[in-house]
């Protein structure tokens, strides 16, 4: 039985990958600052990993064969601009520091889509839809900056460690209870963001159920060994959170992205995980068209 350190274990999508990866057989030790950690880890530990030294302690005390980081400020502009960039760069590095220098095996690091940059205020332009890993990335505040740099200081290890090691960036993240109605991390329903396209439409309308994310999870740590070092992986759903076609509707919400809007036949997302699905074999499974309750859609 492998045993995975899984940091940010009680948040939004680290919940959802504690009890999917205690499911598949993994003993799960819990990291978080925070209560929630769900109780199908087999020890729950809080600690603060923006200080090298208790990274250290944590890995050392546990010893894990593999480590997902997911522990962050998870949303832009919910803390101070120098919070979030350091908290966020300070996690990345602790964490692949310590599980390089103790033998770590595998190490997954949590990015985010809005390295690409959608929602700045100068405005934005695709180079191309769908998106995907090869497009270029233009950060514009400390969030999507911080997790580009998260992924760098993966990649900076990579380059040299034993150690196996990717970065995913999961879209909006959807936790099971936000289908029942519950508020998202932007402070909405999910009905609220397909009823009002202007809420969903600046992140392109992106997401991904927790669960998705967390199978896509379990499957990376499976592949690592078979993969080049430092792959970067997009995981989304396979529609985009929109009533209407992304064609017709993405144009309305966001002006600069029609002349390639067209691409995106039927439901299609603005993200691609082609990616996710070519190298591991990884689709999403759910949609809001499935999970969304009944009365709601």
């Amino acid at each position: 039985m492998s045993r995975t350190l899984v940091t940010g274990s009680a948040g939004r999508l680290g919940r959802s990958v504690v009890s999917a990866l205690a499911a598949a057989g993994h003993e799960v030790i819990g990291v978080d600052r925070a209560q929630g950690t769900p109780a199908d880890a087999a020890a729950e530990l809080p600690a603060d990993l923006t200080d090298l030294g208790e990274a250290y302690e944590v890995i050392a005390r546990f010893r894990p064969d593999a480590v997902v980081h997911l522990a962050a400020i998870a949303t832009p502009f919910s803390r101070s601009d120098v919070v979030t960039f350091r908290t966020n760069t300070q996690l990345a590095f602790n964490v692949c520091d310590a599980a390089v220098a103790l033998g770590v095996g595998k190490v997954i690091v949590a990015s985010s889509p809005t390295v690409i940059g959608y929602g700045s205020p100068n405005g934005w332009a695709p180079d191309y839809l769908p998106i995907d890993e090869a497009h270029p990335a233009r950060p514009w505040n400390a969030y999507s900056l911080s997790k580009l740099v998260a992924e760098e200081t993966m990649r900076s290890f990579a380059r040299t460690a034993a150690t196996r090691m990717a970065a995913v960036r999961p879209c909006f993240v959807i936790a099971p209870e936000e289908w029942e109605g519950a508020p998202t991390q932007s402070g909405h329903t999910v009905t609220e963001r397909l009823d009002r396209p202007d809420i969903a439409g600046v992140s392109l309308f992106n997401y991904i159920d927790a669960r998705d994310a967390a199978d896509l999870v379990i499957t990376l740590l499976d592949r690592l060994p078979d993969l080049p070092n430092g792959e970067v992986f997009f995981a989304g759903a396979a529609d985009a959170l929109a009533r209407e076609p992304l064609a017709e509707l993405l144009p309305k919400v966001i002006p600069s992205t029609a002349e390639f809007a067209s691409a995106l036949t039927g439901c299609a997302p603005a993200f691609s995980s082609a990616k996710a699905e070519r190298l591991l074999g990884w689709q999403a499974k759910r949609s809001w068209r499935t999970e969304l309750s009944q009365g709601s859609i």
